[in-house]
């Protein structure tokens, strides 16, 4: 045993629950779309109840890693892999690591004695919601996406409830569903709706890493946008390779922007925007409907199951956003879809109002509220 399982094991040993305070097990991670929803409800089951013992699940290769323990949650770590989207070796890998990782599973809910067991998604979420169903722990799952992610679809059947943020995904839970909301930064809630001015700010953020679909498209559309030069303002976070030359092209088309690799503050940034131009991911699509932002999504046509076009569709349908397929991302495209709404300040204010129409502030408390109901009807 290396020394970090033996720290693994004793954090787990020492992981022992109260007499009368409920302890949780969250299971899943891998990107921050599944973790930062996990870590709000953990936030709301401490806010209720201070001595709620919370126990994340994850595996050594998420930012559950490094977000989990930045949070001040105690992390356990399991060996699972991905199974979907993968080359069939790395399939075959995984299917053979998961009858090592079920006797640990069991050992750790065991241990652990969780009142319920919650799956937020990513690599650990299906083998730790199923066994704790096999052993007759409560469990829920927490779908962000209108179209559930593969695990969530295999585990609907196990489960006892769904806490899903789209009526769209009702079909897969049936009863069992219930819409809460995706719960996300409580910051988001506080920006308030924005009436557009003389001049419309755009955001363009294709995430962390950035979006170089989204970067080349806009280089090419800014000649494009040079007749609306005083009536447009921008702020582009590129990622680190595409920075230089995207703030070169603003500076040759003589167009206001800051241009940046990363935006360390999100919600500020989000605040002075007008319109987003932005991927379609669960966390992103919440985050606009929380601050009331409206939208153009071009949703990563890569993405599992081609779920962020199934967000973008949900948005789209209600009046909050306007969707582009990657495929159909010409400059033409985004430069007339871009003057059509900065020319009608009247449609960004109702895509606005749509926007904040699908905010769920109470998301959180949602989800913590049908995990009690959930560990109430089991102890009947």
């Amino acid at each position: 045993m290396d020394k970090s399982e033996k720290n693994n094991e004793d954090e787990t040993s020492s992981f022992i629950p109260g007499p009368s305070s409920l302890s949780v097990i969250i299971a899943g991670g891998g990107t921050g779309g599944h973790i930062y929803p996990g870590i709000a409800i953990a936030q709301e089951f401490k806010r209720r109840d201070a001595e709620t013992r919370i126990m994340f699940v994850g595996t050594a290769r998420g930012l559950e890693t490094k977000i989990v323990p930045r949070e001040g949650f105690e992390l356990e770590l399991i060996e699972v892999s991905a199974l979907k989207r993968v080359s069939l070796i790395e399939r075959l890998k995984s299917l053979l690591l998961l009858p090592k990782s079920f006797p640990a599973i069991s050992s750790l809910i065991k241990k652990v004695e969780p009142n319920i067991v919650i799956g937020v998604g990513g690599y650990a979420s299906g083998p730790v919601v199923l066994m704790a169903a096999f052993m007759g722990v409560p469990t829920l799952v927490a779908e962000q996406n209108a179209l559930p992610g593969f695990t969530n679809r295999l585990l609907a059947r196990f489960v006892k409830a769904a806490a899903i943020s789209f009526e769209e995904a009702k079909n897969f839970f049936g009863e069992k569903a219930e819409v809460t909301g995706n719960p996300i930064r409580a910051d988001f809630f506080n920006i308030p709706l924005k009436e557009p001015g003389a001049v419309i700010h755009v955001l363009i953020t294709g995430g962390s890493q950035g979006a170089r679909a989204i970067n080349e498209a806009m280089i090419n559309a800014l000649p494009l946008l040079a007749e609306e030069k005083e009536r447009l303002s921008f702020t582009h976070q590129t990622g680190e390779s595409d920075f230089n030359k995207v703030r070169t092209a603003y500076e040759k088309a003589g167009l206001k922007a800051e241009v940046k690799p990363y935006l360390e503050q999100i919600v500020g940034e989000f605040s002075r925007a007008d319109l987003v131009i932005c991927r379609a991911g669960a966390t992103t699509v919440a985050e606009l409907a929380a601050a009331g932002r409206p939208a153009i999504m071009i949703p990563f046509p890569f993405a599992s199951d081609d779920h962020q076009r199934k967000n973008a569709e949900a948005v789209e349908r209600v009046g909050a956003g306007r969707m582009i397929l990657q495929a159909e991302l010409t400059p033409d495209r985004l430069a007339q879809e871009l003057m059509w709404l900065a020319r009608d300040p009247q449609q960004l204010s109702r895509m606005a109002e749509a926007s904040k129409k699908l905010g769920h502030p109470d998301a959180a408390a949602n989800v913590v509220d049908l995990a009690m109901r959930v560990i109430s009807q089991s102890n009947v």
